[in-house]
C-alpha cells in the first residue's frame, strides 16, 4: 500500500499504529498524520492518493463520526476504505461510525494480529 493517513488526536497514539503496522507486516510506502477531523479532511484535500484511513473515534474538533460523514459524502467506501479505532467495540459512536460507512473497526488495545486481520482485505 502507498499511503495511509493516520488520524488521531494523540501524537504518541500515531506513532504506535505506524509501529504497530510494520511489526503486523504490512508493507507502507508513506504515512501521513493528522491530529483531528478536520485536520484529515484537509490532507486528503491535499493527497488525494491516500489508499486507507485509520482514524480514532474521540477527538477535538471534528470528531471521527463527523469525519466519516464528512469523507462519505465525497468518496464511498470502496473508493477509500476507512477503519475506525476505538476503546470500546460496544460504544455508540463506533455503532453511529459504522453506519456512517466506516468500513470496520479495531478494539483499543490493539496487537499486530489484530490489525493485520482489519487491514489485510485491503493490501493487494
Amino acid at each position: 500500500m502507498n499511503k495511509i493517513l493516520i488520524v488521531d488526536d494523540s501524537s504518541t497514539m500515531r506513532k504506535i499504529i505506524m509501529r504497530v503496522l510494520r511489526q503486523a507486516g504490512l508493507h507502507v510506502e508513506e504515512f501521513l498524520e493528522a491530529g483531528n477531523g478536520a485536520e484529515g479532511l484537509k490532507s486528503l484535500m491535499e493527497s488525494p492518493d491516500v489508499e486507507l484511513v485509520l482514524s480514532d473515534i474521540n477527538m477535538p474538533q471534528m470528531d471521527g463520526v463527523a469525519f466519516v460523514q464528512a469523507v462519505r459524502s465525497k468518496l464511498s467506501a470502496e473508493q477509500l476504505p476507512m477503519i475506525m479505532i476505538s476503546t470500546e467495540s460496544g460504544n455508540s459512536k463506533v455503532q453511529s461510525a459504522l453506519d456512517s460507512g466506516a468500513n470496520g473497526y479495531v478494539s483499543k488495545p490493539f496487537t499486530p494480529d489484530t490489525i493485520r486481520a482489519a487491514l489485510e482485505p485491503y493490501f493487494g
